[in-house]
């Protein structure tokens, strides 16, 4: 079955092909089991999403038309869906998505640097791909890991405390397929890996389930106050003198 459809303009789209017969019937049988994950099969449309991004690396017309057909929903439905989030890539990309926090804080510790130099040392701009289809270069919005400042994300792994220097080194590392191991987390895989992992399949990797990262210093600060484990804040008056807690 083909679906066609108005554009903006008012003429009609050309029908949106299918996957290959093996293809689609390899995704079917991964269909059916995320969507017998749900009480009501129309949650299953995020996953479904990433799994079909695993296959092709980015969401196509293609990947929309499966899901809905899968899920008795409109096409128009899955892009209403597949447009509003940014982990689901609507146009090829690299097989390593580097994505640069531009967020306050990492902005100011030297994330907005990091990005402009990659952006010349790539040659690409934002959401662009280098010609060799290795690296994909966004910015990002917070991934809640500012005790890093400035973080660099590799297919959503972290690589904290980074430098305009660093930065470029990860690249390179990535673009010649030598070793790269993340600060912290799960070990590094391509894009369409990830995608497989966020669709709910397991991740298969030695050394995957075993990787942990944890909060950094400043986030265990309160705790550590609660615990009655560090001294009392101080209040630093405008003349710059200190005075404990609750003094005038």
């Amino acid at each position: 079955m083909t679906q066609t459809g108005p554009t903006s303009l008012g003429m009609p789209q050309l029908p949106a092909p299918d996957f290959p017969a093996d293809v689609r019937a390899r995704l079917e049988a991964d269909a059916k089991e995320v969507v017998a994950r749900y009480p009501d099969s129309r949650s299953a449309l995020l996953p479904l999403l990433h799994l079909v991004q695993s296959e092709e690396g980015y969401v196509s017309r293609t990947g929309m038309r499966f899901c809905a057909e899968v899920l008795g929903l409109t096409t128009a439905e899955v892009t209403a869906v597949a447009t509003f989030y940014t982990m689901y890539r609507r146009r090829p990309s690299g097989e390593y998505q580097v994505g640069v926090c531009t967020n306050t804080l990492c902005a100011v510790m030297g994330g907005d640097a990091i990005f402009e130099e990659l952006k010349e040392h790539l040659g690409v701009g934002n959401n662009e791909t280098t010609e060799d289809g290795k690296v994909t270069l966004e910015h990002i919005e917070c991934n809640a890991a500012c005790d890093f400042a400035p973080v660099v994300m590799v297919n959503w792994e972290f690589f904290d405390n980074q430098t305009p220097a660093s930065a470029k080194a990860l690249v390179d590392d990535l673009r010649a397929g030598r070793p790269v191991t993340p600060t912290r987390g799960a070990p590094l895989c391509t894009y369409k890996e990830t995608a497989r992992i966020l669709a709910g399949f397991p991740d298969e990797r030695p050394g995957a389930v075993e990787a942990g990262g944890g909060a950094g210093p400043a986030s265990l600060v309160g705790l550590r106050l609660a615990r009655g484990e560090a001294p009392p804040a101080s209040i630093v008056h405008p003349r710059g003198e200190n005075s404990p807690e609750g003094g005038e």
